[in-house]
């Protein structure tokens, strides 16, 4: 399935076997729109003066650090004000090397290329990236950018201190780039690299948010708790785009040094990683040419402000710094989106193009399946399980048993501690004491992406979608520990086969839980009730043998309820488990096989709807009422 340039997903008209699915969220006009200003680009150097051209070089170089951005920001969530000292660290690496500050065996000559020094700048930048993102990526919050803050600073501060290399005067003679024989020794000859290494970027990042990895990156907004408990390691995921991220402002910071020939500490400081975030929420922070649209604007309008403000003002000083800051509060009031949303529909209104399509194959190989348990084997124990806050006893001592092919309900007035439960069973949360054991595994406290693994999956009781993403693409993160391939592979799309039978294995879950005329909805635009289907179709994308559903019939209707219980007739009949929690009791004495009560965190009873229809202590519970009354 394609998707708009800026990764996200798409309507589309029906969902057959040969479902069409667009190409873009945007009409093509915006696909168009972009191949005219390659066009341009390309034409660029033989109209414009050399002033234009180092503006160009200026934007491409600024769009390289901000497209790292719109992946670490935008896209996962995860502030940034340090990029600009990954683009001094790729910028004095290279210089260093390809001037000889550095010295090196005469085995080792090579290295004093610019081209070898790319390679190691690369390399060593994506060490530290490794070593800082470990370090702060664990933070939360305001922490979060105030280490990013800490890091930036203190690299800005030893790239002063290089004496060998000019300290804070810098140092000059750094050599130009060579290319098939050709050194490119001006703007205008270095232009063509910049440029080509912007939209190769763009396009592999592009690449990567329409892929099973890209998903798993989307879902960090989500929240961490959902994505872990569909199995994606996110952990990694926000390590894997801090290193892209750094990655992709060393090598601006690599082009930077051999175009201008000379470095010093200036262009690497906080005021500059500041510059690159704006740039980012001006442009779009979740889209990746608005990577490129915000640096232009940026650049463009800071050029044309340091002309002018001086003369209005009578003064020099850095007044566009001012003007910025009141540029950022409006879009930040005004337009969160950033300006390429409305660019682009400004572009669709007058240039409409019919977006192609391409078919989603529901006819791909289906994925390999797990082996469903043998018929009244355990497949959940709940031994002994506590869970105390403080001094609050939240689950005491609880115990029970869900067995293959059937259907257990968990009952209790509100604030008995059922979804407490829930938690420590599915590794959300791990007990005080107690044992889980599922499929015969000890998995207490072992979290939730490894019992996932196991092949237990749950739905959530507050609904936990990513709205921007279709339907379609919610329903396939379900599906992401049931496929392999990685980060690289997914930017040069080598993952197409991969990706076609993870698509088609959502597709036909959707159609499996009855939302296949809304496939190609974005999530948030459903009913609630729809939504809480959808999790269950997401749910079901894991091909789990042991299905948690937290309150699923809330907000229902009553056909879509009827509809629901059928469905769960149904995979209890392939010998599925089933626990739900649910306040529902028409819908749940019609379903379930046995029902556990809770109360105040205490197992109070257990048995067929039958029987605890007319127990007293349930009664109780549930009326407030003693046997007398």
């Amino acid at each position: 399935m394609k998707r708009d340039l800026s990764g996200s997903s798409v309507n589309a008209g029906d969902a057959n076997a040969a479902a069409r699915v667009p190409s873009s969220v945007l009409p093509l006009s915006v696909h168009a729109g972009v191949l005219a200003f390659v066009a341009l680009l390309a034409v660029a150097p033989f109209v414009l003066s050399s002033f234009y051209i180092t503006m160009l070089n200026n934007i491409g170089l600024s769009s390289l650090v901000v497209l790292g951005l719109v992946l670490l920001t935008g896209v996962a969530g995860l502030t940034s004000f340090g990029q600009a000292a990954f683009v001094g660290l790729g910028a004095y690496i290279s210089a260093a090397l390809s001037t000889g500050v550095v010295a090196l065996p005469a085995a080792l000559g090579w290295m004093h290329s610019p081209w070898a020094a790319l390679c190691i700048a690369l390399a060593c930048t994506a060490l530290l990236a490794l070593l800082l993102g470990s370090l702060t990526l664990k933070l939360s919050g305001h922490y979060l950018p105030l280490g990013t803050i800490a890091w930036g600073i203190s690299l800005y501060f030893i790239f002063g201190t290089l004496q060998s290399m000019g300290g804070q005067t810098g140092m000059s003679g750094i050599p130009p780039i060579k290319l098939f024989g050709l050194a490119l020794g001006s703007d205008r000859l270095i232009y063509g690299l910049i440029w080509l290494a912007v939209i190769a970027c763009a396009y592999a990042l592009i690449n990567l948010l329409d892929s099973r990895e890209g998903r798993a990156i989307r879902a960090l907004k989500g929240g961490i708790v959902m994505a872990e408990a569909m199995g994606i390691d996110t952990a990694r995921s926000r390590i894997v785009i801090f290193v892209i991220a750094a990655l992709l402002a060393s090598l601006s910071g690599w082009l930077y040094v051999h175009m201008q020939r000379f470095v010093n500490p200036s262009p690497f400081g906080l005021q500059f990683g500041i510059d690159y975030l704006f740039m980012a929420v001006l442009g779009g922070a979740s889209h990746v040419w608005g990577a490129v649209l915000g640096a232009g604007v940026i650049v463009v309008l800071k050029e044309w402000l340091q002309g002018i403000l001086p003369a209005l003002l009578g003064r020099s000083g850095n007044f566009e710094s001012i003007v910025f800051g009141l540029l950022m509060v409006v879009m930040l009031q005004r337009s969160r989106d950033g300006i390429w949303p409305c660019f682009a529909a400004l572009f669709s209104r007058f240039m409409p193009v019919r977006g192609r399509q391409r078919k989603l194959d529901l006819q791909a190989p289906p994925l390999a399946r797990r082996d469903m348990p043998n018929p009244d084997e355990v497949v959940l124990d709940v031994r002994d399980v506590t869970r105390r806050f403080g001094g609050l006893v939240a689950n005491n001592r609880m115990n029970l048993k869900v067995l293959s092919g059937e259907v257990l309900a968990l009952i209790g007035p509100n604030g008995a501690g059922k979804s407490t439960l829930f938690n420590q069973i599915s590794g959300v949360d791990t007990p005080t004491s107690g044992t889980v054991l599922f499929r015969g595994h000890d998995v207490t406290g072992k979290g939730s992406r490894h019992i996932a693994a196991l092949g237990m999956s749950r739905s959530f009781q507050h609904v936990r979608l990513l709205p921007g993403m279709t339907v379609l693409e919610n329903v396939a993160i379900g599906a992401h520990m049931r496929g392999k391939r990685g980060v690289l592979s997914a930017m040069l799309r080598l993952d197409r086969d991969e990706e076609t039978r993870l698509l088609a294995e959502a597709a036909r879950q959707i159609e499996r839980v009855g939302l296949k005329e809304q496939m190609f909805e974005a999530a948030g635009s459903l009913s609630l009730g729809q939504q809480r289907i959808l999790e269950i179709a997401r749910a079901l994308a894991a091909d789990p043998c042991l299905l948690l559903l937290d309150e699923p019939a809330a907000g229902l209707r009553l056909g879509e309820k009827q509809a629901l219980g059928e469905l769960l007739r149904k995979l209890r009949a392939e010998g599925m488990a089933i626990l739900l929690v649910e306040h529902d009791m028409d819908f749940v004495m019609e379903l379930v096989d046995r029902i556990v009560v809770m109360d105040f965190g205490t197992h109070i009873a257990e048995g067929l709807p039958e029987e605890i229809q007319n127990n007293p202590a349930v009664l109780e519970a549930y009326l407030g009422a003693s046997d007398d009354q």
